[in-house]
């Protein structure tokens, strides 16, 4: 079995409308939708190709009564969830839930200092799919924190995953946009959170055949673009938007 520690390997949407977000991000992604099957747990499989990739569950009626919005979380595999969970609060993490045994592994919900939320988890066997298929769509093909200290961030990673540093961009105003990596791969990067954004959070970017086809499909679908779209360094494509039931998500595609 591979050391997976540092590596993510799990999206999931928690919502109020579990069977219309799964319509709607099979139309926008193309991902293939399936029933768990979990005993008393509605869980709708997401999958791109043979692999699974994301998953949908209703939002928990607590957290409903008490407004939380709809949002997407990602899972970063771990060897040990609670030897994780001791050094993420060593670090000035802090445990929102957990750990607990759930199908196929176990898991703890967890902020980082900043206040960024996030899944550690360990499962049965090597978790996620290759980082060679990122740039196929229905994968995840980038990771991005917005947080209130990028330094601060940038090591309490380092040093709960392992992450390292590569390129930084200067964005001017917007201050710097640090590039991470994963096991000598970038798989996201980490800025200082922009004006209007209140909370430090993650955002995963779900890779599409196009953009602006991609944007076609959500309007026609019912969501909603806020930003974008927009070519980055690299040359890639990107475009920020709300499902129906208003949880932000993003893609990305190698053309417009």
């Amino acid at each position: 079995m591979a050391d997976n520690n540092g590596n993510f390997c799990w999206y999931e949407l928690m919502t109020g409308d579990p069977s219309g977000a799964a319509a709607f991000y099979a139309d926008v992604v193309g991902w293939q939708t399936a029933d768990a099957g979990y005993p008393g747990m509605p869980y709708t499989l997401l999958s791109a190709g043979q692999d699974r990739v994301a998953g949908i569950m209703a939002m928990p009626e607590p957290a409903r009564q008490a407004g939380m919005p709809p949002y997407w979380l990602g899972y970063v595999a771990v060897n040990d969830v609670d030897a994780s969970v001791a050094l993420l609060q060593a670090e000035g993490g802090s445990l929102v839930h957990g750990p607990s045994d759930i199908p196929l592994g176990r898991s703890a919900l967890a902020r980082d200092p900043q206040g960024a939320a996030f899944y550690l988890y360990k499962g049965m066997g090597d978790q996620g799919p290759p980082k060679a298929v990122e740039t196929e769509p229905g994968y995840v093909g980038w990771r991005e924190l917005y947080t209130s200290d990028l330094e601060a961030g940038s090591a309490f990673y380092a040093k709960l995953f392992g992450w390292t540093k590569t390129a930084a961009m200067d964005m001017g105003p917007m201050g710097s946009y640090q590039m991470f990596a994963h096991g000598g791969e970038d798989i996201g990067g980490m800025m200082t959170r922009p004006p209007g954004v209140t909370a430090s959070k993650w955002t995963y970017y779900f890779t599409v055949d196009s953009v602006a086809a991609a944007i076609a499909r959500i309007e026609h679908a019912g969501g909603a673009v806020t930003n974008g779209p927009h070519q980055v360094p690299g040359g890639q494509w990107i475009v920020q938007g709300q499902d129906p039931a208003a949880a932000p998500f993003a893609l990305v595609s190698r053309q417009a």
